[in-house]
């Protein structure tokens, strides 16, 4: 069955970096495009980036472009969120999901069980 499961989250200070890893289990990794969502508190989950089978294509939400990267390792069957210059607002927890490059939660198949990041001002 497909496993992803996140790690790295984690407290820091505002403009500090955090680094996300999704390593998943359970299918062809290298054929599938992955995503990286968020929930805060109170909101709807959003997305954040998504990065295409063979990493040549990305997207990210414009709240995060430029200070967040995505990036994928096929032969460790492992996707990457690099965040850098993190704000108050990029707390929430964080979610990988494979199956899309698109934004829309539907398009989605299967979902890790998330990791926490947490800013302080």
């Amino acid at each position: 069955q497909v496993q992803l499961v996140e790690s790295g989250g984690g407290s820091v200070r505002a403009g500090g970096s955090l680094r996300l890893s999704c390593a998943a289990s359970g299918l062809t990794f290298s054929t599938y495009a992955m995503g990286w969502f968020r929930q805060a508190p109170g909101k709807e989950r959003e997305f954040v980036a998504s990065i295409s089978w063979g990493g040549r294509s990305t997207d990210y939400a414009d709240s995060v472009k430029g200070r967040f990267t995505i990036s994928r390792d096929n032969a460790k069957n492992t996707v990457y969120l690099q965040m850098n210059s993190l704000e108050p607002e990029d707390t929430a927890v964080y979610y990988c999901a494979t199956g899309s490059i698109l934004r829309v939660l539907s398009a989605y198949d299967y979902w890790g069980q998330g990791t926490q990041v947490t800013v302080s001002s």
